[in-house]
């Protein structure tokens, strides 16, 4: 059997060395500078970020990292580790949404959508290094749309990047890059995750669009080594897409239920049904009131996994551990059933962490491939990440790879 991988931050130092050296490999001249941004794991509260819903993650300390120097014309061009001999090039003026292809849309894309708020940015050289892995579910794409926007907020002096208010702006223009230049459609949960979380906690994130930017966060201590856990985050290389369709279905669907239901999203919906005198023959009722099962299904997941949320920020405030490992068990379990976005590879890691001494495990991401993250104690996650690699090749998956996951710092200028 062969030994898992486990994939290892790049440091600091490191990624500014390597993310400037690829730059002067490139285009042959020094950068401005080198940020960075994390990829992230939500802990829970998974699809309610676009039904204004409660969602729980934490930024992972794998982090992407950009140099990059302003041009004083309209062209982009990027590169990164992946190919780095493959610069990809586009203009700015008159791009259009969707005007750009392959992987070059997400930062190109940051551009645009500041230019389009009628921002004055212009072109710019940029080289990417990165150990978020791709296609994982732990949000590659946020962490590039993010380091970014941070970069190119530095380097024209828009100065939103110095508080957490105006970190919303970039975040916006990272949701409108990815949603409309990458068409992959997102909730804002994977930006918000990356260019606001904290060091050593997890951010309560609620996406009510009437609340300020201000009022919608909070940091809740997550602190594994006090309760002596790991948490440990599982690649499990199935291939992970959100932008055929699937993912744009469930929300469709969901914007459909609301309308029908006469509320504005599925939030207001889930927030009645918690203050109901009988919350479980209120979520009956709402549910009789929808036309079909799969409709059904669709909001008993979305009402469900917001109160999830609260009850698992209360269970980890509380060293309710044991709850905390049954609430991430529940909320697979209605992805699977419910929501319908596991795929063989998160079930069977998901189980075999269970059978091997997990408080809980769960899907973690949009789904349909990507990552799973388990609550086991401490010292105990390669032996669980290796019972999950020997069950893959027993069943003739592709090798999974795992990171340990803890609550890092948010974008930063690196250099």
């Amino acid at each position: 059997m062969a030994k898992v991988e486990f994939i290892a931050p790049i440091e600091s130092e490191d990624g500014v060395a390597r993310a400037t050296e690829l730059f002067k490999a490139a285009y042959g001249e020094a950068p401005e500078g080198v940020w960075s941004s994390p990829g992230r794991v939500n802990l829970i509260g998974e699809h309610t970020d676009y039904n204004a819903g409660l969602c729980l993650p934490i930024a992972l300390p794998h982090r992407t990292y950009i140099a990059l120097k302003p041009r004083t014309d309209t062209t982009v061009r990027v590169v990164s580790d992946i190919k780095p001999d493959d610069i990809a090039t586009a203009d700015l003026d008159g791009l259009e949404a969707r005007g750009v292809d392959g992987w070059a849309a997400y930062p190109v894309g940051v551009a645009w959508a500041l230019r389009e708020k009628g921002f004055n940015v212009r072109g710019f050289d940029a080289a990417f290094v990165s150990c978020v892995p791709l296609g994982s579910g732990l949000s590659s794409s946020a962490a590039m749309t993010c380091s970014t926007a941070l970069a190119l907020d530095d380097v024209y002096g828009l100065g939103y990047g110095q508080s957490d208010s105006g970190r919303v702006t970039l975040i916006n223009a990272a949701i409108k890059s990815e949603n409309e230049m990458a068409g992959a459609s997102t909730g804002g949960l994977d930006q918000n995750a990356s260019m606001r979380c904290t060091e050593g906690h997890a951010l309560l994130l609620d996406c009510r669009p009437e609340l300020t930017p201000l009022e919608n966060v909070s940091q809740q201590p997550f602190d594994l080594k006090a309760n002596k856990l790991e948490l440990l985050a599982l690649d499990t290389q199935a291939p992970h897409q959100l932008n055929d369709g699937q993912y744009a279905e469930r929300r469709s669907t969901c914007e459909k239920a609301a309308e029908i239901l006469g509320v504005a999203n599925l939030r207001v919906t889930a927030d009645a049904i918690r203050e109901a005198d009988d919350p479980a023959k209120a979520l009956q009722d709402t549910l009789d009131a929808l036309p079909d099962e799969n409709m059904k299904k669709r909001v008993r997941h979305v009402v469900t996994e917001i109160e999830r949320v609260r009850e698992f920020v209360k269970a980890f405030a509380e060293n309710d551990i044991e709850e905390a490992g049954r609430l991430f068990n529940a909320s697979h379990d209605s992805l699977a059933v419910d929501y319908e976005v596991t795929v063989p590879e998160l079930d069977v890691a998901v189980d075999v962490a269970r059978r091997n001494g997990a408080y809980g495990a769960r899907m973690t991401g949009g789904g349909f491939g990507g990552s799973i993250i388990a609550l086991v104690d401490a010292g105990r996650s390669e032996e669980v990440a290796q019972k999950i690699a020997d069950e893959f090749e027993a069943r003739g998956f592709h090798a999974p790879r795992a990171l340990a996951a803890y609550a890092a710092p948010s974008s930063s200028r690196d250099a």
